[in-house]
């Protein structure tokens, strides 16, 4: 998440009183403030050995897992919200770990950089890959495996098998209804199994 007003957009998406699992939790910045704000319970997976002493000195539970190696130890339905935030394009396996949250939550939140947005779109007609605020790398050093759209993970949740209950974008903290696939820097998709 990047800013305050993000946090703040998908924290609403989350029921009072949630168990949530946090794929991917960095600092554990969101699940403290689920906590905090929500009287959420939650464990956060993330492999980085300094978010995860972040997480620690919040007092939050988390374990090192790889995403890569799927959600096995998690039984199916085993927390009502799973959370996959800014994760997706650092994911070889992006269909498999897609099926697999949507497995062990009831329901399900991703957001990854919207590629289409149109700032997006202007640096690529220029030439140039883009960096901004929420894509900040050059294109030779960035932890990004793949770059998607917010229309592209439309086509993919139905290739999962995965029923949309909510879809919008962010830019800058607001929320984009209104041509998301142009107009927002962060996709956001609320999901179930179908």
């Amino acid at each position: 998440m990047t800013s305050r007003a993000d946090l703040d957009a998908i924290a609403a998406l989350v029921p009072r009183g949630s168990r949530v699992l946090d794929l991917g939790c960095g600092d554990g910045a969101l699940l403290a403030h689920l906590r905090d704000a929500r009287d959420c319970s939650g464990l956060g997976i993330e492999i980085d050995d300094a978010k995860l002493v972040a997480c620690v000195r919040r007092d939050l539970r988390v374990l090192q897992l790889d995403l890569e190696d799927g959600l096995a130890v998690f039984d199916d339905d085993g927390f009502d919200v799973v959370l996959q935030l800014d994760t997706l394009q650092h994911l070889r396996h992006t269909e498999r770990v897609l099926r697999e949250t949507a497995r062990v939550g009831r329901i399900s939140i991703v957001s990854f950089p919207n590629f289409a947005h149109w700032a997006n779109r202007l640096s690529v007609l220029r030439g140039r890959m883009p960096v901004t605020k929420v894509l900040p790398y050059q294109w030779y050093d960035t932890p990004n495996i793949r770059v998607g759209t917010y229309a592209d993970f439309e086509v993919l949740a139905g290739q999962c098998g995965l029923r949309v209950l909510d879809a919008f974008g962010l830019h800058e903290g607001r929320r984009i209804d209104r041509w998301p696939n142009l107009l927002a820097s962060m996709a956001v998709f609320k999901f179930e199994r179908a």
